[in-house]
């Protein structure tokens, strides 16, 4: 973990320095891989319906929109942890993360979101729908 991290930290250092970024961008193979560690929290920032007809597993859904977002991200994330965070496209989970990160969160946003997720084949889980 430590090592994982670590790479992370040098990445986030690289993004910064070159394209005013404070956060981490993965293809779908990457954030797959990264979602597997169960250390690592899953973020989807859609709306409650978007969330409802498909999510990554084990996905926390706190809505970007809403005008508490930030105090709900803060009153629910952990700050020591990788916050694997996604949106349906990619461009509210990277506005998102580039409000966290300021707050000491380490963030990766899945690049293309879920839609790339699922043309890629990744599993979705269908909150209540049976």
């Amino acid at each position: 973990m430590n090592r994982l991290l670590t790479c992370l930290l040098a990445v986030l250092g690289l993004n910064t320095a070159c394209g005013q970024q404070n956060f981490e961008n993965a293809d779908v193979q990457g954030f797959a891989e990264l979602v597997k560690d169960t250390n690592v929290v899953v973020l989807d920032v859609r709306t409650a319906d978007e969330f409802a007809e498909g999510h990554i597993e084990r996905a926390v859904n706190i809505d970007y929109k809403k005008d508490d977002f930030m105090d709900r991200a803060k009153a629910t994330l952990p700050t020591g942890k990788t916050i694997a965070i996604y949106c349906r496209s990619g461009r509210r989970s990277a506005n998102a993360a580039s409000m966290l990160a300021p707050e000491g969160y380490v963030l990766v946003n899945l690049k293309g979101g879920i839609i790339d997720w699922q043309n890629a084949g990744m599993p979705v889980v269908k909150a209540g729908k049976d």
